[in-house]
């Protein structure tokens, strides 16, 4: 079965967390939005659908009659499907929690640049964005990143799940990744304490699919557009 993922066509965002799922599976996708200029319309279209399951937001899946959003809902249902989540119910159930918990990481990540409104320019809240970024550098980003490395440590194998890679596994590659460009300066003091974290994202990008991925076109470069992004005054 041919996936269609629908996501905006120029930054990794919440669509990333899929790709990486997708590429470390091996599965057969289009990224509809990137694939030509009517992507976008497409993608718009059903999400103002009024029957079926539109989705509020991408990204969302296409898996022949299935519309599935939400990025955690949809790493649930590749998960189970190509070998990227435990067998057992609880097992599947333990890394799904992972992945609504990495979510809530990344929308703080968001809010350190738009703290106010999304609808706003960074510009607009620059003196709310330096408050709210100085409280994530120092009590936010080291309480989630810490919660992780220390089920790292107690995982019993490589991954945090254990001995076998999981989509929450790719998910906290991302996060180690994004966190390196948006906070350079932050994420560098952090890494001190985070080893088995830091271990665990060179396993990722070390796996065959993953390193042909990031070296391919198909990943699409962080920028100032996407969730994580690089402002020098939020850095300090």
């Amino acid at each position: 079965m041919r996936y269609e993922l629908y996501y905006w066509p120029t930054i990794q965002g919440r669509g990333e967390f899929v790709r990486l799922a997708l590429e470390e599976a091996g599965a057969d996708y289009v990224d509809v939005a990137r694939r030509n200029k009517a992507g976008v319309g497409a993608m718009m279209k059903l999400m103002q659908g009024k029957r079926g399951t539109p989705s509020f937001a991408p990204p969302f899946l296409r898996a022949g009659s299935l519309t599935i959003g939400q990025t955690a809902n949809i790493l649930l249902y590749l998960g189970a499907r190509h070998g990227l989540a435990p067998k057992t119910e609880a097992g599947r159930l333990w890394v799904h929690q992972l992945q609504l918990t990495i979510a809530d990481f990344v929308q703080e990540v968001h809010d350190t640049h738009h703290p106010i409104g999304t609808s706003l320019y960074y510009e607009d809240q620059r003196a709310a964005a330096k408050k709210r970024s100085a409280e994530f550098r120092k009590q936010r980003a080291p309480k989630y990143l810490g919660y992780f490395e220390r089920l790292i440590a107690g995982s019993g194998g490589p991954f945090v799940a254990g001995r076998k890679p999981t989509y929450a596994d790719l998910s906290l590659f991302q996060i180690v990744a994004g966190m390196r460009y948006a906070f350079p300066r932050g994420m560098k003091k952090l890494e001190r304490e985070l080893p088995g974290l830091i271990g665990l994202h060179d396993r990722v990008a070390a796996r065959p699919n993953i390193e042909a991925y990031l070296a391919s076109a198909r990943r699409i470069p962080f920028n100032e557009d996407g969730i994580f992004r690089h402002y020098k005054a939020l850095d300090k």
